[in-house]
């Protein structure tokens, strides 16, 4: 991420992630402000941007596309409540992110499956490429 606006974007997204199915929890919280500290967003800003509607700009990298939706998956599991609303939503994103929906819907299933939510990164790599085959 290089522009202000770019760190903004993909905070944002999270925040609508997180705040989807109506609640945002103590671990939901605690993660986005965790972002937030990493990006040089201070607290104020951090919680400005709660109050601000999402923009979402593009992210030139598929690579890139693939981590911010694999962050955000991350992000839906951290309260260890899988909301509809929150299933719905990442899907929604990640297909205006050009991200392939059977690929999207894989690596989900296979969050859920997993005991601690986290998948490989070469197995999560490797789910996206064979869609390119």
């Amino acid at each position: 991420m290089n522009t202000e606006a770019e760190k903004r974007s993909l905070l944002l997204e999270k925040i609508t992630l997180a705040t989807v199915d109506g609640q945002l929890h103590k671990r939901e919280l605690d993660f986005l402000r965790l972002v937030a500290f990493e990006l040089n967003i201070n607290e104020d800003e951090f919680q400005d941007l709660f109050h601000q509607e999402a923009k979402s700009l593009p992210i030139p990298s598929e690579m890139q596309r693939i981590h911010q939706f694999y962050r955000l998956a991350l992000l839906m599991h951290c309260d260890g409540v899988l909301h509809e609303r929150e299933f719905q939503t990442i899907q929604q994103i990640a297909l205006q992110m050009g991200l392939n929906l059977s690929a999207v819907k894989r690596v989900l299933e296979m969050m859920k499956k997993a005991p601690n939510t986290v998948i490989n990164p070469i197995v999560l790599m490797e789910i996206f490429q064979e869609q390119h085959n």
